[in-house]
């Protein structure tokens, strides 16, 4: 381990600007392929290619060829019977959400699971139904389809039942959210997901699970409440709800509670012994065995008016066609539905590819999910993605591949044409009541709103904002108004980062935030200026000020005076009011001070200044005569350091020639360092050099281009006369102040009136 209060290192190389170490180390110019040599690439066909093809659009060929039936078959099994029990259960209580009749879960873990298994990436989750897209669905349905009141006007709907137009309605927009993944897997556009971070996500589904909560009262309670959609629907429901609370049906209300309560403390057990149950104990199920079963016994649907089940048919319904009239009325609502179920997935199955070292491909995973919706939606399935407590179950069981997904599908078979009758007096409060105890993990995330505001205010502002807009104004436009809180931090950091003047620590050729530190040296004459961002149209503005605050002066004005005062005294020594003496330009006669002239023609003004037909240099530190008043221009140097900067734009690109003109007209030399080589190869290729803007500017490092200067502008206290080559060496040494040694390679010599002042 190095120490670094003990450890020294020393570096002799040769002091490098950008066209010096080129020119010396040989820097290869790479050509870059041609728009017409990507396509031939991309569209050339090897039989390493078309095999490569086939495992990517089939990744159940990948996971085959290495599948070990001896260790992993039997875990399969059990992690298959364990996922396809609680999914049964989870299906059923998650159609509540959609409002359509229960048995249509429970094709969501069947339908689209057998998809799944040969296009998905990911061996662990178990893909279903998954509570935040059932509400949105949920929320389309009630919309076209109103608990209370007419239906839209939509031809599909004649001569249709209410369930059955909400069936149309459900199966139509499952399969447009599909095709909507479909196609932005095919186009490869999986990145998107990229831009829902963490914590619009966590403030998005926390919102969700309180529309989820306050969605299953009505079971919990025992109510008669209509849906609600639309902006403050989450309102128009808590209403409803206290209006009839009076009404509460006792039944239910203790069978939730005592659902709650149990199944709560089974899964602090399981969650706290999970190392020494072989597997978690299915409280939800042996919950719903001992409910159906007291249920059936006491008759609670006639004798205590409990809202049950009902008939579950024992086959499976045909398969249905989309309605493209349905497209056109809920194409809004599936977009954002098809990405909100893509990333939940997305985000946990890439937690348990890391867990267990695989890939997945976002963008297959995309075509998975389309043609897993798609398949879905054919056959009256809800819009399936992942739930986290069934994956969770899916892997702590054991499982291995999506074998176990495909095991969980066949116990849905079987409960569909088999014995789904056994839960047909099951009362839906305990389904309300199961969905509700699984909203606990997504309701704490409240908990990182403070640790949020202490570390990042704009992340807790994204928070706060999506969680507050997605539960008042529903979950598409309060997901749209994260995207919009989230892009407008995103512009904010980029057009307002943090620069800093940097200076030189002490004895070292490091350099940092002179604000920062105590131990730090400012060389006289020279400002290092850093903006820790790319520079586009957008902040160029703000760069070129914060520039000028960090210089203490505008170069522009400054040269805009410089150019009147040369005129001026070009004029003056015209008329004779000026004359040459051994001091320099005198005055003939005393002269008021004059105020500053109207500047008639500002473009000569901002051209460099002509010191043609003066007899005489003109020192700007110096006074001048007749009263002429130029603000001083306290550095000589001024080095920009890009390291951090990845782009540049066309606009940042013009600004930033302007802005180092201005201060080159007004004798400040400008230095770039740490830029990266591919700007400087666009700075070539836009034509940013000339005459005054020069390639010899940039240098590998700060140290390097202070070493230049330092060389152009000794110190006034030191008097060098120096022939022959020579190096300058860092040296990191306590017995010395000066952190640069001068040191002779061939016949330098080297006369110092006084030591030195640069420590640097």
């Amino acid at each position: 381990m190095l120490r670094p209060s003990t450890q020294r290192y020393s570096v002799t190389r040769p002091l490098y600007s950008e066209d010096t170490f080129e020119d010396e180390h040989a820097k290869v110019y790479r050509k870059h392929k041609r728009l017409l040599d990507h396509f031939i690439q991309y569209f050339t066909c090897t039989s390493e290619r078309a095999k490569n093809a086939a495992v990517s659009l089939l990744p159940i060929i990948g996971w085959m060829k290495i599948y070990s039936i001896k260790d992993w078959l039997l875990n399969d099994i059990v992690s298959g019977v364990s996922t396809g029990l609680v999914a049964v259960l989870q299906g059923l209580a998650f159609s509540l959400l959609a409002s359509i009749s229960t048995w249509y879960g429970l094709y969501a873990a069947f339908f689209p699971v057998i998809m799944y298994f040969f296009l998905g990436t990911s061996r662990h989750i178990s893909v279903g139904s998954f509570p935040i897209l059932s509400l949105m669905v949920g929320a389309v349905v009630t919309r076209l389809v109103p608990d209370e009141g007419p239906p839209a006007n939509i031809t599909a709907f004649e001569g249709l039942t209410k369930d059955e137009q909400r069936i149309l309605v459900s199966a139509s927009l499952t399969f447009l959210v599909g095709l909507f993944q479909l196609g932005m897997g095919l186009l490869q556009v999986g990145f998107i997901v990229m831009y829902l971070s963490d914590t619009l996500i966590s403030g998005f589904t926390t919102a969700a699970a309180v529309h989820i909560l306050v969605s299953q009262l009505k079971f919990v309670l025992g109510l008669t409440v209509p849906g609600f959609s639309g902006p403050l629907s989450i309102i128009y429901t808590l209403e409803s709800v206290f209006t009839q609370i009076t009404s509460t049906n006792i039944h239910d209300l203790v069978t939730s509670i005592v659902v709650m309560v149990m199944v709560l403390g089974v899964k602090e057990i399981n969650d706290r012994f999970k190392s020494k149950l072989p597997v978690p104990i299915p409280i939800e199920v042996i919950m719903t065995v001992i409910a159906c079963g007291v249920s059936y016994a006491f008759n609670f649907s006639e004798n205590h008016g409990v809202d049950v089940v009902g008939k579950i048919p024992n086959t499976f319904e045909s398969p249905i066609a989309p309605s493209l009239q349905l497209f056109q009325m809920t194409a809004v609502e599936a977009f954002p539905i098809a990405i909100v179920g893509f990333a939940v997935a997305f985000a946990v199955a890439k937690v348990y590819s890391v867990k267990h070292d695989y890939i997945i491909d976002g963008n297959q995973e995309l075509i998975a999910f389309g043609a897993s919706n798609i398949f879905g939606g054919a056959f009256k399935s809800l819009a399936a993605s992942t739930a986290l407590s069934r994956s969770a179950v899916q892997e702590s069981t054991g499982g291995k591949t999506q074998i176990a997904g495909l095991l969980s599908a066949i116990i849905v078979l079987v409960v569909i044409l088999g014995i789904g009758f056994l839960l047909e007096p099951l009362p839906k409060s305990l389904l309300g009541a199961v969905v509700i105890v699984n909203l606990k993990g997504m309701l704490m995330q409240v908990v990182t709103v403070p640790y949020l505001w202490k570390k990042d205010r704009p992340d807790c502002i994204v928070w706060v904002g999506t969680c507050l807009a997605a539960i008042f104004l529903g979950l598409d436009l309060g997901l749209a108004v994260g995207l919009g809180l989230e892009l407008l931090t995103v512009v904010f950091r980029a057009q307002f980062p943090r620069c800093c003047v940097l200076a030189n620590i002490s004895g070292t050729d490091i350099y940092r935030d002179r604000k920062d530190y105590v131990n730090i040296y400012e060389p006289e004459g020279v400002k290092i200026f850093r903006i820790p961002s790319p520079i586009f149209f957008a902040n160029i503005d703000f760069f070129r000020d914060k520039l000028k605050d960090a210089v203490g002066f505008n170069p522009l004005r400054i040269l805009r005076k410089r150019n009147k005062a040369v005129k001026k005294i070009k004029k003056m020594i015209k008329k004779g009011e000026l004359t040459l003496t051994s001091n320099g330009l005198q005055a003939t006669c005393s002269m008021p001070i004059e105020k500053s002239e109207e500047e008639s023609n500002m473009e000569d003004l901002d051209k460099p200044t002509d010191y043609s037909d003066l007899p005489i240099q003109v020192n700007w530190d110096t006074e001048l005569p007749a009263n002429i008043r130029v603000p001083p221009v306290n550095i000589h140097s001024l080095i920009l350091d890009f390291s951090v900067v990845s782009f540049l734009d066309i606009s940042a690109l013009k600004g930033l020639k302007a802005a180092l003109k201005e201060f080159i007209r007004v004798s400040v030399d400008v230095y770039i360092v740490g830029c990266d080589p591919y700007i400087i190869e666009k700075l070539r290729n836009c034509k940013f050099f000339d005459d005054e803007i020069k390639t010899s500017i940039f240098f590998l490092t700060i140290h390097d281009a202070m070493l230049f200067i330092h060389e152009s502008h000794p110190p006034k206290t030191v008097s060098e006369k120096v022939s022959g080559s020579f190096q300058y060496q860092h040296i990191n040494s306590g017995s010395t102040s000066n952190g640069l040694k001068i040191q002779a390679m061939e016949d330098m010599e080297v006369e110092t009136d006084t030591k030195p002042e640069t420590r640097f």
